[in-house]
Protein backbone atom coordinates (compact mmCIF):
# COMPACT_ATOMS: atom_id res chain seq x y z
CA UNK A 1 0.00 0.00 0.00
CA UNK A 2 2.87 2.15 1.22
CA UNK A 3 4.61 1.39 -1.65
CA UNK A 4 1.89 2.27 -4.60
CA UNK A 5 1.60 5.70 -2.38
CA UNK A 6 5.40 6.25 -2.75
CA UNK A 7 5.20 5.47 -6.64
CA UNK A 8 2.47 7.82 -7.04
CA UNK A 9 3.79 11.04 -5.07
CA UNK A 10 6.97 10.77 -7.19
CA UNK A 11 4.57 10.75 -10.45
CA UNK A 12 2.74 13.90 -8.65
CA UNK A 13 6.04 15.54 -8.22
CA UNK A 14 7.30 14.90 -11.75
CA UNK A 15 4.17 15.98 -13.22
CA UNK A 16 4.19 19.27 -11.54
CA UNK A 17 6.86 22.12 -10.92
CA UNK A 18 5.82 22.20 -7.04
CA UNK A 19 3.00 21.23 -4.61
CA UNK A 20 2.11 21.70 -1.31
CA UNK A 21 1.64 19.28 1.14
CA UNK A 22 -1.64 19.87 1.47
CA UNK A 23 -2.06 19.18 -2.30
CA UNK A 24 -0.29 16.34 -1.70
CA UNK A 25 -2.09 15.48 0.83
CA UNK A 26 -5.47 15.58 -0.71
CA UNK A 27 -4.26 13.57 -3.92
CA UNK A 28 -2.67 10.83 -1.62
CA UNK A 29 -5.89 11.16 0.78
CA UNK A 30 -3.27 11.09 3.76
CA UNK A 31 -2.44 13.63 6.47
CA UNK A 32 0.51 16.05 5.85
CA UNK A 33 2.37 14.25 8.40
CA UNK A 34 2.53 11.30 6.13
CA UNK A 35 3.28 13.18 3.29
CA UNK A 36 6.54 14.37 5.42
CA UNK A 37 7.48 11.13 6.25
CA UNK A 38 6.44 9.92 2.80
CA UNK A 39 8.92 12.72 1.21
CA UNK A 40 12.03 11.85 3.40
CA UNK A 41 11.66 8.16 2.74
CA UNK A 42 11.93 9.13 -0.84
CA UNK A 43 14.72 11.20 -0.45
CA UNK A 44 16.42 8.09 1.74
CA UNK A 45 15.90 5.85 -0.87
CA UNK A 46 17.78 7.94 -3.40
CA UNK A 47 14.79 10.20 -5.46
CA UNK A 48 15.95 13.46 -5.20
CA UNK A 49 13.01 15.49 -3.27
CA UNK A 50 13.28 18.69 -1.86
CA UNK A 51 11.19 20.65 0.72
CA UNK A 52 11.23 24.48 0.54
CA UNK A 53 9.56 26.18 3.46
CA UNK A 54 7.27 29.41 3.40
CA UNK A 55 4.16 30.83 1.91
CA UNK A 56 5.04 29.43 -1.52
CA UNK A 57 7.23 26.14 -0.32
CA UNK A 58 6.01 23.07 -1.27
CA UNK A 59 7.85 19.57 -2.27
CA UNK A 60 9.48 19.10 -5.11
CA UNK A 61 11.84 16.81 -7.57
CA UNK A 62 15.26 18.91 -8.59
CA UNK A 63 18.20 17.91 -10.82
CA UNK A 64 15.42 17.06 -13.74
CA UNK A 65 14.62 13.76 -12.36
CA UNK A 66 12.09 11.51 -14.00
CA UNK A 67 11.32 7.86 -12.97
CA UNK A 68 10.78 5.16 -15.26
CA UNK A 69 7.75 3.54 -13.14
CA UNK A 70 5.25 4.78 -16.02
CA UNK A 71 4.27 1.57 -17.05
CA UNK A 72 0.74 1.03 -17.06
CA UNK A 73 -1.02 -2.17 -15.03
CA UNK A 74 -3.16 -4.00 -17.69
CA UNK A 75 -6.41 -2.57 -16.01
CA UNK A 76 -4.81 1.06 -16.08
CA UNK A 77 -4.83 0.96 -19.98
CA UNK A 78 -8.17 -0.24 -20.32
CA UNK A 79 -9.94 2.04 -18.15
CA UNK A 80 -7.70 4.86 -19.80
CA UNK A 81 -9.72 4.20 -23.68
CA UNK A 82 -12.71 4.83 -21.34
CA UNK A 83 -11.72 8.01 -19.42
CA UNK A 84 -14.39 10.28 -21.49
CA UNK A 85 -17.00 8.53 -19.66
CA UNK A 86 -16.40 9.40 -15.63
CA UNK A 87 -19.75 8.86 -14.43
CA UNK A 88 -19.07 4.71 -16.41
CA UNK A 89 -15.69 4.51 -14.36
CA UNK A 90 -17.39 5.07 -11.49
CA UNK A 91 -20.24 2.96 -12.08
CA UNK A 92 -18.01 0.23 -13.26
CA UNK A 93 -15.65 0.77 -10.37
CA UNK A 94 -12.76 1.61 -12.23
CA UNK A 95 -12.15 5.59 -11.35
CA UNK A 96 -8.75 4.66 -9.48
CA UNK A 97 -7.70 2.58 -12.24
CA UNK A 98 -8.10 5.58 -14.74
CA UNK A 99 -6.89 7.91 -12.59
CA UNK A 100 -3.42 6.09 -11.93
CA UNK A 101 -3.36 5.27 -15.59
CA UNK A 102 -3.82 9.70 -16.86
CA UNK A 103 -1.44 10.25 -13.88
CA UNK A 104 0.85 8.07 -15.50
CA UNK A 105 0.39 9.49 -19.04
CA UNK A 106 0.86 12.79 -17.96
CA UNK A 107 4.34 12.16 -15.47
CA UNK A 108 5.46 10.78 -19.21
CA UNK A 109 4.71 13.81 -21.24
CA UNK A 110 7.30 16.47 -22.05
CA UNK A 111 6.65 19.21 -19.68
CA UNK A 112 4.81 21.76 -22.07
CA UNK A 113 1.97 18.95 -23.24
CA UNK A 114 1.35 18.04 -19.56
CA UNK A 115 -1.99 20.00 -19.71
CA UNK A 116 -3.12 18.53 -22.36
CA UNK A 117 -5.10 16.39 -20.81
CA UNK A 118 -6.67 19.07 -18.42
CA UNK A 119 -7.06 21.24 -21.56
CA UNK A 120 -8.89 18.38 -23.48
CA UNK A 121 -11.73 18.01 -20.74
CA UNK A 122 -12.29 21.20 -20.71
CA UNK A 123 -13.59 20.80 -24.41
CA UNK A 124 -15.10 17.70 -24.99
CA UNK A 125 -17.53 16.13 -22.07
CA UNK A 126 -19.78 13.13 -22.90
CA UNK A 127 -23.18 13.24 -20.63
CA UNK A 128 -24.64 9.46 -21.74
CA UNK A 129 -27.93 9.86 -19.77
CA UNK A 130 -30.92 10.96 -20.95
CA UNK A 131 -32.55 14.10 -19.51
CA UNK A 132 -35.57 14.11 -17.00
CA UNK A 133 -34.23 10.87 -14.81
CA UNK A 134 -31.80 9.94 -12.22
CA UNK A 135 -30.07 7.01 -13.26
CA UNK A 136 -29.49 4.39 -10.44
CA UNK A 137 -26.32 2.50 -10.70
CA UNK A 138 -27.22 -1.48 -11.09
CA UNK A 139 -26.16 -2.97 -7.81
CA UNK A 140 -24.25 -6.48 -9.87
CA UNK A 141 -22.69 -3.55 -12.27
CA UNK A 142 -19.14 -3.98 -10.61
CA UNK A 143 -19.39 -7.66 -10.80
CA UNK A 144 -20.52 -7.56 -14.32
CA UNK A 145 -17.76 -5.54 -15.15
CA UNK A 146 -14.84 -7.38 -13.39
CA UNK A 147 -16.32 -10.77 -15.38
CA UNK A 148 -16.61 -9.18 -18.83
CA UNK A 149 -12.67 -7.76 -18.50
CA UNK A 150 -11.47 -11.23 -17.10
CA UNK A 151 -13.46 -13.48 -19.78
CA UNK A 152 -15.24 -15.18 -16.62
CA UNK A 153 -18.13 -17.26 -16.70
CA UNK A 154 -21.34 -15.93 -14.56
CA UNK A 155 -23.98 -17.78 -13.16
CA UNK A 156 -26.59 -15.33 -12.71
CA UNK A 157 -30.22 -15.22 -12.05
CA UNK A 158 -32.38 -12.84 -14.07
CA UNK A 159 -35.57 -11.18 -13.93
CA UNK A 160 -37.42 -11.19 -17.62
CA UNK A 161 -39.81 -7.91 -18.33
CA UNK A 162 -42.82 -8.30 -20.11
CA UNK A 163 -43.29 -7.90 -24.08
CA UNK A 164 -39.87 -8.33 -26.25
CA UNK A 165 -36.84 -6.79 -25.20
CA UNK A 166 -34.14 -6.22 -28.07
CA UNK A 167 -35.76 -8.81 -30.11
CA UNK A 168 -36.43 -11.54 -27.62
CA UNK A 169 -39.65 -12.81 -26.61
CA UNK A 170 -40.48 -12.18 -22.98
CA UNK A 171 -42.94 -14.59 -20.88
CA UNK A 172 -45.43 -11.73 -19.93
CA UNK A 173 -44.22 -11.76 -16.80
CA UNK A 174 -41.83 -11.41 -14.33
CA UNK A 175 -40.23 -14.45 -13.94
CA UNK A 176 -36.99 -15.18 -12.94
CA UNK A 177 -34.51 -17.66 -14.65
CA UNK A 178 -30.61 -18.93 -14.08
CA UNK A 179 -28.51 -18.42 -16.58
CA UNK A 180 -24.89 -19.10 -17.45
CA UNK A 181 -23.32 -16.83 -19.44
CA UNK A 182 -20.19 -15.93 -21.19
CA UNK A 183 -20.03 -11.99 -20.93
CA UNK A 184 -18.85 -10.28 -23.85
CA UNK A 185 -19.36 -6.56 -23.40
CA UNK A 186 -21.23 -3.73 -21.80
CA UNK A 187 -23.35 -1.02 -23.31
CA UNK A 188 -25.12 1.97 -21.71
CA UNK A 189 -27.71 3.17 -23.91
CA UNK A 190 -29.00 6.22 -22.50
CA UNK A 191 -28.71 5.99 -18.65
CA UNK A 192 -29.24 2.32 -18.36
CA UNK A 193 -26.59 -0.65 -18.84
CA UNK A 194 -27.16 -3.57 -20.89
CA UNK A 195 -24.87 -6.77 -20.96
CA UNK A 196 -24.33 -8.77 -24.10
CA UNK A 197 -23.29 -12.03 -23.11
CA UNK A 198 -23.40 -16.12 -24.80
CA UNK A 199 -26.30 -17.51 -23.27
CA UNK A 200 -25.56 -21.37 -24.49
CA UNK A 201 -24.86 -21.16 -28.42
CA UNK A 202 -26.75 -17.54 -28.91
CA UNK A 203 -25.23 -14.59 -28.15
CA UNK A 204 -28.17 -12.35 -25.90
CA UNK A 205 -28.72 -8.86 -24.48
CA UNK A 206 -29.73 -8.29 -21.09
CA UNK A 207 -30.66 -5.19 -18.81
CA UNK A 208 -27.62 -5.08 -15.75
CA UNK A 209 -30.95 -3.89 -13.36
CA UNK A 210 -32.75 -7.16 -13.81
CA UNK A 211 -30.18 -9.83 -12.39
CA UNK A 212 -31.19 -10.40 -9.11
CA UNK A 213 -27.91 -12.01 -8.34
CA UNK A 214 -24.31 -12.05 -9.86
CA UNK A 215 -21.28 -14.83 -9.10
CA UNK A 216 -18.59 -16.11 -10.82
CA UNK A 217 -18.72 -19.56 -12.15
CA UNK A 218 -15.77 -21.93 -12.38
CA UNK A 219 -13.44 -20.89 -15.44
CA UNK A 220 -13.24 -18.72 -18.39
CA UNK A 221 -14.36 -19.12 -21.71
CA UNK A 222 -12.56 -18.58 -24.67
CA UNK A 223 -14.00 -15.38 -26.34
CA UNK A 224 -15.24 -15.55 -29.63
CA UNK A 225 -12.57 -12.94 -31.63
CA UNK A 226 -14.98 -12.40 -34.80
CA UNK A 227 -17.69 -11.12 -32.23
CA UNK A 228 -18.50 -7.30 -32.97
CA UNK A 229 -19.66 -5.25 -30.12
CA UNK A 230 -20.75 -2.10 -31.55
CA UNK A 231 -22.03 -3.92 -34.42
CA UNK A 232 -23.58 -6.43 -32.83
CA UNK A 233 -25.45 -3.87 -30.39
CA UNK A 234 -26.38 -1.60 -33.81
CA UNK A 235 -28.12 -5.14 -35.27
CA UNK A 236 -29.97 -6.19 -31.76
CA UNK A 237 -31.15 -2.22 -31.58
CA UNK A 238 -32.35 -1.98 -34.97
CA UNK A 239 -34.48 -5.37 -34.58
CA UNK A 240 -35.51 -4.35 -31.26
CA UNK A 241 -37.06 -1.32 -32.32
CA UNK A 242 -38.52 -2.84 -35.30
CA UNK A 243 -40.28 -5.28 -32.98
CA UNK A 244 -42.41 -2.89 -31.44
CA UNK A 245 -43.67 -1.61 -34.55
CA UNK A 246 -46.60 -3.96 -34.54
CA UNK A 247 -49.54 -2.00 -36.42
CA UNK A 248 -49.89 0.94 -38.72
CA UNK A 249 -51.83 3.98 -39.58
CA UNK A 250 -52.43 5.77 -42.43
CA UNK A 251 -51.82 9.45 -42.27
CA UNK A 252 -51.75 12.61 -44.11
CA UNK A 253 -49.10 15.30 -43.80
CA UNK A 254 -48.68 18.91 -44.97
CA UNK A 255 -44.94 19.83 -46.22
CA UNK A 256 -44.16 21.03 -42.17
CA UNK A 257 -45.68 17.77 -40.99
CA UNK A 258 -43.56 15.16 -43.07
CA UNK A 259 -40.06 17.25 -41.52
CA UNK A 260 -41.63 16.94 -37.98
CA UNK A 261 -42.76 13.20 -38.38
CA UNK A 262 -38.94 11.74 -37.90
CA UNK A 263 -39.08 13.72 -34.51
CA UNK A 264 -42.44 12.05 -33.29
CA UNK A 265 -41.37 8.44 -33.21
CA UNK A 266 -38.73 6.15 -34.53
CA UNK A 267 -37.03 7.65 -36.98
CA UNK A 268 -35.67 5.42 -39.39
CA UNK A 269 -39.39 4.09 -39.33
CA UNK A 270 -41.02 7.49 -40.69
CA UNK A 271 -37.90 8.09 -42.97
CA UNK A 272 -38.68 4.74 -44.53
CA UNK A 273 -42.56 5.25 -44.92
CA UNK A 274 -41.67 9.01 -46.35
CA UNK A 275 -39.56 7.39 -49.15
CA UNK A 276 -42.19 4.90 -50.13
CA UNK A 277 -45.29 7.22 -50.00
CA UNK A 278 -46.23 9.00 -53.00
CA UNK A 279 -46.05 12.28 -54.07
CA UNK A 280 -47.64 15.18 -52.82
CA UNK A 281 -50.90 16.50 -54.30
CA UNK A 282 -51.83 19.65 -55.52
CA UNK A 283 -52.08 21.34 -51.77
CA UNK A 284 -48.80 19.80 -50.70
CA UNK A 285 -50.03 16.99 -48.22
CA UNK A 286 -48.39 13.35 -48.90
CA UNK A 287 -50.48 10.44 -47.39
CA UNK A 288 -48.03 8.22 -45.67
CA UNK A 289 -48.91 4.75 -44.55
CA UNK A 290 -46.56 4.56 -40.38
CA UNK A 291 -45.79 1.97 -38.82
CA UNK A 292 -46.25 2.57 -35.05
CA UNK A 293 -46.04 0.72 -31.51
CA UNK A 294 -50.04 0.77 -31.10
CA UNK A 295 -53.00 2.75 -31.58
CA UNK A 296 -52.08 4.96 -27.81
CA UNK A 297 -48.75 5.27 -28.68
CA UNK A 298 -49.53 6.80 -31.70
CA UNK A 299 -52.17 9.34 -30.15
CA UNK A 300 -49.64 11.00 -27.97
CA UNK A 301 -47.05 11.18 -30.64
CA UNK A 302 -48.90 12.15 -33.78
CA UNK A 303 -51.07 14.92 -31.48
CA UNK A 304 -47.96 17.05 -31.15
CA UNK A 305 -48.35 17.60 -34.65
CA UNK A 306 -51.49 19.70 -34.55
CA UNK A 307 -52.99 20.94 -37.66
CA UNK A 308 -50.02 19.53 -40.15
CA UNK A 309 -51.45 15.85 -39.89
CA UNK A 310 -54.32 14.06 -40.48
CA UNK A 311 -55.39 10.65 -39.21
CA UNK A 312 -57.02 8.44 -42.37
CA UNK A 313 -57.30 5.27 -40.94
CA UNK A 314 -57.95 3.30 -38.88
CA UNK A 315 -61.57 4.73 -38.36
CA UNK A 316 -60.80 4.31 -34.32
CA UNK A 317 -57.46 6.87 -33.76
CA UNK A 318 -59.05 9.16 -36.70
CA UNK A 319 -62.54 9.27 -33.76
CA UNK A 320 -59.88 9.97 -31.31
CA UNK A 321 -58.34 12.94 -32.67
CA UNK A 322 -61.80 14.05 -34.16
CA UNK A 323 -62.90 14.43 -30.53
CA UNK A 324 -59.35 15.82 -29.77
CA UNK A 325 -59.99 19.05 -32.30
CA UNK A 326 -63.53 19.38 -31.01
CA UNK A 327 -61.94 19.33 -27.35
CA UNK A 328 -59.61 22.09 -28.33
CA UNK A 329 -62.14 23.96 -30.20
CA UNK A 330 -64.13 24.13 -27.34
CA UNK A 331 -60.96 25.10 -25.32
CA UNK A 332 -59.82 28.20 -27.29
CA UNK A 333 -63.59 29.51 -28.89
Amino acid sequence: MRAARLIKMVLLLQSRPSMSAAELAAELEVSERTVTRDAQALSEAGVPVYAERGRAGGYRLIGGYRTRLTGLARDEAEALFLSGLPSALREMGLEDAASAARLKVSAALLPSLRDASASAAQRFHLDAPSWYSEPETPAFLPAVADAVWDDRLLRARYRRGGGREHGREGDGGRTEVARELAPYGLVLKAGVWYLCARAGADFRVYRIDRFTSVEPADGRFERDESFDLPAFWDERAAEFARSLLRTEVTVRVSESGARQLAYTGDRSAAATALAKAPPAGPDGWRTVVLPVESLDVAYSQLLSLGPELEVVAPEELRSRFTEAAERLRELYR
